[in-house]
């Protein structure tokens, strides 16, 4: 049978792909998605692993569930928040990409995620980098923040992981993009309508490639900006984070 696609990428998540690839487990593991969007990341995840995603919009959770199990039919995608998944469910890997920014008590969502990763288990994330990039889209987008390096670091370590690694990613190609992205959202008036949610719900169909020779001329036309930021791990416009739940938790 003829292989399935797997849903397009945006430039910069092709960005953001080559870095959380190569963080993910070799070993087939259970892994959430928190946030899974229209199914971009998930498609792939799914394809190696034992794939739950969840998402609260309806409009990009249809369009994740047809793209998801069309690569892996046993995956799961829920129209649902990851608060209200069964409280005994617990994966190897919990995952959430470009989601933290959006959501106004970090700590509080970072703590509930650790409690969904089993003890030895990783969590992998992304956000927006530097603080005083925040800029126009950001506004658009419904994000509360971006993050320092040092400043996600720390708030890893304070919700309990260890061996937290902080990379950078998106130098030099994510400086143009977003200068590109925040100069739509000037000429088009910095429309920032909604309430924070509903600008967060949306952001994920903004810009977003659709059909899949789109999908296949962004990959090509990345491909060499992904391979040469990873010779620039401390410069971007982007991070990704990750750390383990410990094994032995002292109370």
């Amino acid at each position: 049978m003829p292989r399935t696609p797997l849903a397009p990428l945006a430039p910069n998540a092709w960005l953001r792909w080559d870095v959380v690839r190569r963080v993910l487990p070799r070993e087939r593991s259970q892994v959430l998605e928190i946030g899974c969007g229209r199914g971009g990341f998930g498609t792939r995840l799914a394809a190696l692993h034992d794939y739950t995603g969840v998402e609260p919009d309806p409009g990009s959770c249809a369009v994740a569930v047809a793209r998801v199990q069309a690569v892996e039919p046993a995956a799961e995608v829920l129209l649902t928040t990851v608060e209200d998944l069964d409280p005994a469910r617990t994966f190897d890997v919990v995952c959430a990409f470009e989601v933290i920014e959006h959501l106004a008590d970090d700590v509080a969502a970072l703590e509930h995620w650790v409690g969904r990763v089993r003890p030895g288990g990783l969590v992998l994330l992304s956000t927006p980098a530097w603080a005083a990039r925040y800029g126009p889209w950001d506004e658009m987008a419904g994000h509360y923040r971006r993050y320092d390096p040092a400043e996600l670091r720390a708030l890893l370590e304070r919700v309990g992981l260890r061996d937290v690694q902080v990379r950078l990613f998106g130098a030099p190609l994510g400086y143009a993009l977003e200068a590109v992205r925040n100069r739509v959202v000037r000429r088009n008036g910095g429309t920032a309508d909604g309430t924070v949610a509903q600008r967060a719900a949306g952001s994920g169909r903004v810009l977003q490639p659709s059909t899949s020779w789109v999908g296949a001329a962004t990959a090509a036309g990345t491909l060499p900006f992904r391979l040469l930021q990873r010779a620039l791990p401390g410069h971007g416009t982007g991070l990704v984070a990750w750390g383990r739940r410990p094994r032995e938790e002292t109370m």
